[in-house]
């Protein structure tokens, strides 16, 4: 498949995606399984990876198609892809799971002795900073493109497609930018 052949399908998947999201909203529940049907693998993986356990994420998920069903509506392409707008509701339902199953942490004064204080310490806080400002002016000095790229993968959490659709260059070339970029940063970072 050429790189315009799969930007051409991703294209057609994303208007098809918009075009059910909209009959959904419209209160079309076969589309609302279109959605389903397209989008439930990426979204169950998102939820998996947050709740760690099968069945709670396989709950989760029905809550997100309960959510998707109700905000349809509130869908507006302009502003974010499909699945952006789906990954986003999938990921907040997992973590209000997660919240929602955090054991209570409130102890009586006499127990404060034994409750250890999990903060930073200042120095661990410091050689923290400087290690993160190193990193930075390292991405300074790589050039535009593979700088923006690996700050958007591995700090932003885009997927190398992601990027590569935005950049409007084809997947392989989006790659070959963050290899070589993290090669030039790893030899900077070795230099300090």
């Amino acid at each position: 498949m050429t790189a315009l052949s799969s930007t051409s399908a991703r294209d057609e998947a994303r208007a098809l995606l918009v075009a059910a999201l909209s009959r959904v909203a419209a209160g079309d529940r076969l589309a609302l399984r279109e959605v389903y049907d397209r989008t439930s693998a990426k979204l169950f993986g998102i939820v998996l990876r947050i709740c760690q356990e099968r069945e709670a994420a396989e709950d989760v998920l029905q809550e997100v198609y309960v959510t998707v069903w109700n905000r349809a509506a509130g869908y507006d392409p302009e502003r974010a892809s499909p699945v952006t707008w789906l990954a986003t509701i999938a990921r907040n339902r997992a973590i209000d799971w997660r919240r929602a199953r955090r054991p209570d942490h409130n102890v009586g004064v006499e127990e404060a002795e034994t409750i250890a204080d999990e903060a930073v310490l200042a120095p661990e806080r410091i050689e923290a900073e400087q290690e993160a400002r190193r990193l930075h002016g390292c991405l300074d000095e790589i050039e535009g493109r593979q700088a923006s790229a690996i700050r958007a993968a591995f700090i932003g959490g885009a997927t190398y497609a992601e990027l590569a659709e935005r950049d409007g260059v084809p997947l392989g070339t989006m790659k070959s930018w963050i290899r070589r970029g993290l090669l030039k940063l790893r030899e900077c970072l070795d230099r300090g």
